[in-house]
C-alpha cells in the first residue's frame, strides 16, 4: 500500500468510525422534516452538492495527529425518517502531493486500499459494484464502491465516493437501509452528480 493510500484509507475509516459511534448516540434538535435542504461544498468548491430537506448536520470532531489524521474535517448530516446518513470528510494529501482534478492512478490505489479495508473490518461486507466517475461540470474524478453489510443492528447499503484536488481529498459516504435501495440510490446518484 503507498504511502499516499494509507493515509487515504485511514480518513475513510476514520470517518466510518466516527460514524458509528456518532449515529448511535445523535438525535436530531428538530424534527426532521423541518429541516431544510442543504448544500455541501469540499475540495474548495469541486465538490458541491445539495441534501434534500430532512438531513441535520453534526460536525465530526477534529482529526488527530497520532491516528493519522491531522487536518481532518467533516460533518456527519442524518435523516432520522429515512434513517439515512451522509458523511461528509476532507484532508490534507500527505507529503505535500498535489494531484490533479481527476488523478486515475491516486484515485484508484487509494479505493482499491479502502475497498480491502473495508472487507477486513466488516466479516459480511459484500461490494457491489465499482465505479469510475468524471462530474461534467467540473471535470473532477471520482471513485464510488458500493457494498452490502450489516451496520448498527440491521443490513445496510452504503456508498462511499472519493475525489482529489491540488492538496486535498474528499470522502463521501452514503449509508441507507438495505431495504431503501431505490432511495440511496436516487441519493447517491444526485451527490455524484453534483446536484
Amino acid at each position: 500500500m503507498s504511502l499516499l493510500s494509507k493515509q487515504a484509507a485511514v480518513l475513510l475509516l476514520g470517518a466510518f468510525a466516527s460514524l458509528v459511534v456518532v449515529s448511535t448516540q445523535a438525535a436530531p434538535a428538530k424534527p426532521a422534516s423541518d429541516a431544510p435542504a442543504q448544500k455541501v461544498s469540499m475540495l474548495g468548491g469541486k465538490f458541491t452538492f445539495t441534501l434534500p430537506k430532512g438531513f441535520t448536520a453534526t460536525p465530526l470532531p477534529a482529526g488527530e495527529a497520532a491516528q493519522g489524521t491531522a487536518g481532518a474535517t467533516g460533518t456527519m448530516y442524518s435523516n432520522a425518517t429515512s434513517k439515512t446518513v451522509v458523511i461528509a470528510a476532507e484532508n490534507i494529501i500527505i507529503d505535500g502531493a498535489n494531484v490533479k482534478d481527476d488523478d486515475g492512478a491516486f484515485l484508484d490505489a487509494t479505493m482499491a486500499d479502502f475497498a480491502a479495508q473495508r472487507l477486513k473490518s466488516l466479516p459480511d461486507a459484500k461490494i457491489l459494484s465499482e465505479k469510475s466517475l468524471k462530474q461534467k461540470g467540473t471535470g473532477l474524478g471520482l471513485r464510488q464502491l458500493d457494498t452490502r453489510a450489516t451496520q448498527g443492528g440491521g443490513p445496510t447499503l452504503d456508498t462511499t465516493l472519493l475525489g482529489a484536488s491540488g492538496t486535498r481529498m474528499a470522502v463521501v459516504q452514503i449509508i441507507s437501509r438495505a431495504s431503501d435501495k431505490t432511495g440511496h440510490e436516487t441519493l447517491v446518484k444526485q451527490i455524484a452528480n453534483g446536484q
